[in-house]
């Protein structure tokens, strides 16, 4: 590898050690007693090259929101690829949710069940525009597809796409907060949810 790639992959190495880290942080010490000196003797780096990624924590957490979007994303995306109807992959996109939040504990309290607006104000972090309102676009546009297909019955696509919504969140946000419970297996609970949401639609 060439010397200015390699350096290039470092940099991006260590700005995704640096939002792995403050996630972690964020959720385990809370988002008021995390700050970028602690951040950076967790990962052995000095404060001052936290400051070379982020301007302030207020930025971090920006960042980790965004980032924990785009991921997700991304992965919705992927679960589509070899689906035959609007109706799987829309089932596969749900699921991909529920199980991308468990295997990123961490990223999705911060995101997902943390107030944000506590710590940033209400205007700090817009949706309008964000990663955020990208990864939810995706499930809007799936059940407008399932609607077309007639696959599902829809009055209203941003209810009906809100409503699956609560209902994956729900069942993500338990299985990570509430880990002392005896739920079943966790793949047979998260298809469970995402098919009984799906025949109520039908």
């Amino acid at each position: 590898m060439a010397a200015q790639p390699r350096k290039q992959k470092d940099k991006e190495d260590l700005r995704r050690l640096i939002l792995d880290t403050a996630g972690e942080l964020f959720t385990s010490e809370g988002y008021e007693n995390v700050s970028m000196r602690k951040i950076a003797e967790r990962i052995d780096y000095s404060p001052t090259t936290i400051y070379l990624y982020f301007r302030d924590k207020e930025e971090l957490l920006r960042e980790v929101c965004e980032n924990t979007f785009s991921r997700l994303a991304d992965e919705i995306l992927r679960s589509y690829d070899g689906a035959t109807s609007p109706l799987e992959r829309m089932r596969r996109g749900l699921l991909t949710y529920i199980r991308f939040g468990l295997a990123n504990p961490h990223h999705y309290e911060v995101v997902f069940i943390s107030s944000r607006v506590k710590f940033m104000g209400p205007n700090a972090y817009s949706f309008e525009g964000s990663m955020g309102q990208q990864a939810f676009e995706l499930l809007a546009a799936s059940v407008r597809e399932c609607a077309i297909s007639g696959d599902i019955r829809v009055d209203d696509i941003a209810v009906t796409a809100q409503t699956l919504w609560a209902g994956i969140h729900g069942v993500t946000s338990l299985l990570i907060v509430h880990g002392g419970f005896p739920f079943v297996d966790r793949d047979v609970l998260a298809s469970s949810m995402v098919d009984t949401l799906i025949a109520g639609l039908r």
